[in-house]
């Protein structure tokens, strides 16, 4: 087996902890456990005892480690599901820009294309599908294809449901792809998971296509649908939370254990069957070796509107999942620190966090060092929870703090701080392919328009679930 060490991991005390994940976790590990752990990190393949494959199944759920399976490990049948809706506008004009302009063929010709090119040689795939989302104009089927025409539109989630049930049961494995991708590469690696029975869907890499315009520039820095380059587990509250259906494969008999889509969702189908699947006891990875490219909106208006879409899916989907769905999650103690900072009173919040500083060096026994990692790892700590209580201002309470802004020169500055730092941090650590001050202006219009959607779900619901913060350890409260 070969696995792959987390960026955040880091192996200390000769050896004998590791710290990483998400959340962020900490090992004591024996001299045989950290001899293994390194070899790992030498991208050595190991064969593991019993005792080992423990620790490394550990590892893996915790994100510290990510497994890496040859290609063609896995020998499951597979079929691709595609749902498809062509509006009355585009099927008039010709376009087929809306159905993907892919491989410069056009539609779904393109993406049939693709597909094969992407899975061929030695793979399975028993099965291909169209699924027509009642599209006014019928959809023509690319050669090899068959094409599922609804009888109305009732959505994406819906669509690949039906996909997924005209099927044989030879199916084992379900790709699912939009018509707005076209594939690119790493097909072996993403279907190679499948090898582990527990795992129950496995993500592909969603790559912006670049354009010339500042928008289209700017999505291929930051688009929702990229999740890096870093593989790991899809899990709730973690470093990856979500991955997008545009290019996801899904076990045939776990989709059928949680039911399938929530048709009721217009957005956020995925990542509900997502947090199904993890609650269900299965596992959901994120393999950024395989990916395909992606079709940017052709227009603010088309941009503005997908990206509200993507915010009113998260009142709906906070109902469904508690807690999950939370602006912001953390240490209480974080939440107050930020919370002296903004109202004035930077000495005290620098004492309350010296004083989480010297708690943790007592919750970390056993370390040679513990008060340079217990610095470290709150010093990270308050760090990451600013950089959310930042984006929770304009992703999530931009309305309350607009309305705050108007009679508070302090409030004016916090927000503009949040707005500013964080993406001028950002810039210089990627380089982007455009200005500061344009990244700062999309960015903002980004989280804004999210937050319109998000506001727009909750009036819907009458839940304010989506903007409510999620803490731990708050001062005087419990610790769980």
């Amino acid at each position: 087996m070969r696995f792959l060490l987390d960026p955040s991991a880091r192996l200390v005390d000769d050896d004998r902890v590791l710290i990483g994940g998400s959340p962020l976790a900490i090992f004591r590990l024996t001299e045989a456990g950290g001899r293994l752990v390194r070899r790992i990190a030498g991208g050595e393949d190991v064969i593991p005892s019993p005792a080992q494959a423990t620790l490394l199944d550990r590892l893996t759920d915790a994100g510290v480690i990510h497994p890496q399976p040859l290609p063609g490990a896995s020998s499951a049948t597979i079929a691709v599901v595609v749902p498809a809706y062509l509006d009355a506008s585009s099927a008039s004009s010709g376009r087929p820009g809306d159905l993907g302009d892919l491989g410069g063929l056009g539609g779904l010709g393109g993406l049939a294309l693709g597909v094969e090119r992407w899975l061929l040689p030695g793979v399975p795939m028993i099965d291909r599908a169209v699924v027509d989302d009642a599209s006014p104009v019928p959809l023509t089927p690319p050669v090899g294809w068959r094409v599922i025409r609804a009888d109305r539109n009732a959505g994406p989630g819906a669509a690949r449901n039906r996909g997924v049930a005209s099927l044989s049961p030879e199916v084992e494995v379900v790709l699912f792809l939009d018509t707005d991708t076209r594939p690119l590469d790493g097909s072996a690696e993403l279907l190679a998971h499948f090898v582990d029975p527990r795992v129950g869907a496995v993500a592909a890499r969603v790559i912006t296509n670049p354009g010339p315009s500042r928008r289209a520039r700017y999505e291929t820095w930051r688009s929702p649908l990229d999740l890096g380059s870093v593989p790991g587990p899809i899990k709730p509250a973690t470093r990856i939370s979500y991955a997008p259906a545009a290019a996801l494969a899904v076990r045939r008999a776990a989709f059928d254990a949680v039911g399938g889509f929530d048709e009721t969702l217009r957005f956020g189908e995925d990542v509900d069957l997502l947090w199904r699947l993890a609650d269900a006891g299965w596992r959901c990875r994120y393999e950024p070796k395989a990916s395909v490219a992606h079709e940017p909106r052709a227009n603010w208006r088309g941009w503005w509107r997908q990206r509200v879409g993507y915010g009113s899916s998260a009142a709906p989907l906070a109902l469904r999942h508690p807690g999950r769905l939370a602006p912001v999650r953390g240490s209480g103690w974080t939440a107050a620190v930020w919370s002296l900072v903004v109202v004035g009173h930077p000495v005290v919040a620098l004492g309350v966090a010296a004083g989480t500083t010297a708690a943790l060096v007592r919750k970390l026994p056993g370390l040679r060092h513990p008060r340079d990692e217990a610095v470290r790892l709150a010093g990270l700590g308050h760090l990451y929870g600013g950089r959310m209580f930042a984006a929770a201002l304009w992703r999530a309470w931009w309305p309350i703090g607009l309305v705050v802004a108007l009679g508070s020169r302090r409030a004016r500055r916090a927000m503009a701080a949040a707005a500013i730092i964080p993406t001028l941090i950002d810039w210089r650590r990627d380089r982007p392919p455009i200005d500061p001050v344009t990244a700062v202006v999309v960015r903002t219009a980004d989280d804004v328009a999210y937050g319109v959607g998000l506001w727009q779900g909750m009036r819907r619901t009458r839940s304010l679930a989506a903007i409510t913060p999620e803490f731990r350890n708050w001062p005087g409260k419990p610790r769980p």
